[in-house]
């Protein structure tokens, strides 16, 4: 049986967990970027088969079928297609703006019930709920056109520390089920505001470089020093997201609408922002920074994987800790050019 096939959340879940166990099995053989695009090829599948069983669900329970045209998107590492085995939801919905009143009240029922059972099923198949509550089931995160408009017009305005948080979230927002023009419309309207409101790129760069990557002035390599985690090199926030926060505020200054950091440094050195040196570093780093996530997991005890983030340095193999070292050191040389450019553009790097 095919996901397109599965009837239950609780075969979704089944079928999760065997293609997951398969590709755990082939990591240390595979090629981790070939990996990563079949596990979320995978994940794209199983949330759009969830939305899909929760039209059905819409139906049964009398709400009918979707009143107007709806995306749905995915945010965080589903956005930019890098979710890990362990990874959990982060969602919006996007519908069509409805022509009357009524019509209005309808669809924002009909698409409050659509998202909880979305994220409801989802967390049946696996998914856990995002802890900042940045999910379809949120009313806040579930708008028509004009509503989001709305939104996202406050985000720029008033462009408070939590505002920036959001608009870096939205930054990596992409359709994963629905109608792509919606979704496309949708992302077209961020990139237009970006442009127009300069502010915004020195709050991003701040918020961008809070996360230091985890390499020190010698080139040594920084891990936890207390805890259960002490001696372990925290692989998510030390190294995976500095690079994802790097190369997102560089391809959002370019106008790069692509979502993924591997397709975000392509299109950067295909617009001469990146040398080709530059490029091929920067993809060798973001595997290999992959690769350890993807490592960095535990079995729950329910048979689930969850993802710590922490890699023990003591596991790390010596022939791994120097491309590691290299890897951070570039991450690091980056977030140090664009520090230069906040104090030469805003004088100052200060954070508010």
């Amino acid at each position: 049986m095919t996901i397109a096939d599965a009837g239950t959340t609780q075969r979704l879940r089944q079928i999760r967990e065997e293609e997951q166990n398969r590709l755990r099995e082939v990591l240390s053989s595979s090629s981790v970027i070939e990996l990563m695009r079949d596990l979320n090829d995978l994940h794209d599948r199983l949330i759009a088969r969830a939305v899909k069983l929760a039209e059905e669900e819409a139906a049964r329970q009398g709400h009918g079928a979707p009143p107007v045209p709806y995306a749905y998107m995915l945010f965080g590492s589903g956005g930019r297609s890098e979710q890990t085995m362990s990874s959990d939801q982060d969602s919006g919905l996007v519908y069509e703006d409805p022509p009357g009143d009524d019509e209005a009240e309808r669809a924002r029922d009909y698409f409050r019930f659509l998202a909880e059972t979305v994220v409801r099923f989802l967390i049946e198949t696996g998914y856990p709920p995002c802890e900042g509550n940045v999910l379809s089931s949120n009313p806040e995160w579930c708008l028509p056109e004009s509503g989001w408009e709305r939104k996202l017009n406050t985000w720029f305005e008033e462009p408070s520390w939590e505002h920036v948080r959001y608009l870096l979230i939205v930054a990596d927002g992409r359709t994963v089920y629905g109608d792509e023009a919606i979704g496309e419309r949708w992302r077209a309207r961020f990139g237009r505001d970006v442009e127009v409101h300069p502010v915004i790129a020195r709050r991003m760069m701040e918020n961008t470089l809070r996360h230091k990557a985890l390499v020190g002035v010698f080139g040594q390599l920084l891990t936890e020093r207390y805890g259960e985690s002490a001696g372990s090199i925290d692989i998510k926030y030390g190294a995976y997201i500095p690079m994802v926060n790097v190369f997102r505020l560089l391809a959002v200054r370019a106008g790069i609408r692509e979502t993924s950091t591997l397709g975000r440094i392509r299109a950067l050195r295909a617009a001469n922002l990146l040398t080709e040196q530059e490029e091929k570093e920067s993809t060798e780093a973001f595997a290999l920074f992959l690769e350890l996530r993807l490592r960095a997991v535990e079995k729950d005890e329910e048979g689930q994987w969850i993802g710590t983030g922490k890699f023990p340095a003591s596991r790390l193999m010596p022939e791994r800790k120097r491309p590691l070292k290299k890897a951070l050191s570039l991450v690091r040389k980056l977030q140090r050019r664009l520090e230069r450019e906040l104090r030469n553009r805003f004088g100052g790097g200060e954070h508010h």
